[in-house]
């Protein structure tokens, strides 16, 4: 896969997927063998668990993960104590986890490993940066139970994503729902000026009037829009939800007319469905972010965990026509 070399221009990398049994930890276990042969120190950590052999839900086998001499890692103490890797504790973190607290350590003798890191964005990003201070030009982030969360430009720099037949057996729908996702995430961005100004808001629904200048709404959040008796558009068409955007925002704005902007922070925090997003913008309304995520590359799994095999050319070729974007089969990747 051509987007190996794509990914040294970041200092973290997401890898997250559309849905289970997608070759996520295939295409990690990828990418950390080629950075390891092109001599790059790399970190690796994760959100949730990860690395199992066996699937929870299917009881299917799955790929471990692999790393090599040099690798910095961060688990949890009970995943630290199965490794398989001969390795030196670089540090423990007070803070504890179900699993006990957080073991960092860097790899003397290569192996698989399990990994369980931390459970909130916050602590990920203090994560990343304690291994860019140990010398890891790349940190990776291995997502766990569809969190796309480590996916925001607020954690990780860039991000590959990971789909396949275990989304849906249809190819069409499979198209549909990673089009879908992939759209949100290439949402266009604010001009800076106005990220400056919006970012350092913390809660709420605000209005953007035509000087750029945000109004707080009075409104907490989103969720409580339908009992809102405030004039939404008082001071113009753009407003920006700092937190969750979700189908019920976007259904009261698309029964206000069109020309409406709606600004969120970033992909991650909308929780809408495709058929509501179609019709606030069939309404001539706009959807925009504060920050883009920075989507690498987009893979394919054609293989599901209940047996069916999509054909691997003709879905990578419908995908990659659909999103204007090379799509790779993580499979074949040797």
């Amino acid at each position: 896969m051509p987007f190996v070399p794509e990914i040294l221009r970041y200092g973290s990398l997401s890898i997250v997927r559309l849905d289970k049994n997608t070759g996520k930890t295939v295409c990690l276990n990828y990418i950390l063998r080629r950075l390891n042969e092109m001599g790059v120190s790399v970190g690796v950590t994760s959100i949730g668990v990860d690395g199992e052999q066996v699937d929870s839900v299917f009881a299917t086998a799955k790929p471990e993960i692999t790393l090599y001499p040099g690798t910095c890692f961060i688990t949890s103490e009970q995943h630290y104590l199965k490794r398989q890797v001969v390795s030196s504790i670089e540090a423990v973190d007070s803070r504890r986890t179900a699993l006990g607290p957080l073991v960092t350590a860097r790899v003397l003798v290569g192996g698989k490993v399990l990994l369980s890191g931390a459970a909130t964005t916050g602590a990920l990003r203090g994560q990343i940066e304690q291994l860019d201070s140990m010398g890891c030009r790349l940190t990776i982030v291995d997502g766990a139970l569809s969190r796309l969360s480590l996916a925001s430009p607020t954690v990780t720099d860039a991000m590959i994503l990971a789909t396949g037949a275990a989304v849906s057996a249809s190819v069409k729908q499979l198209v549909a729902k990673t089009k879908f996702l992939f759209n949100l995430i290439q949402l266009p961005e604010v001009e800076p000026d106005l990220r400056q100004r919006l970012n350092i808001i913390e809660s709420g629904l605000w209005a953007i009037d035509n000087d750029g200048m945000p109004h707080d709404l009075g409104i907490a959040s989103v969720f409580l829009i339908d009992q809102a008796q405030t004039d939404l558009l008082h001071y113009g068409r753009t407003l920006f939800a700092s937190g969750a955007v979700s189908d019920r925002l976007l259904k009261a704005l698309t029964a206000k007319g069109h020309g409406i902007t709606l600004i969120a922070r970033d992909f991650t925090k909308l929780f809408i469905t495709p058929e509501t997003y179609a019709d606030y913008t069939k309404s001539g309304n706009r959807l925009m972010v504060l920050q883009r995520s920075r989507l690498i590359a987009v893979t394919l799994n054609p293989t599901s965990p209940q047996g069916f095999v999509l054909d691997s050319k003709s879905t990578c070729d419908a995908l990659s026509d659909a999103l204007q974007t090379p799509v790779y089969d993580v499979m074949k990747i040797g």
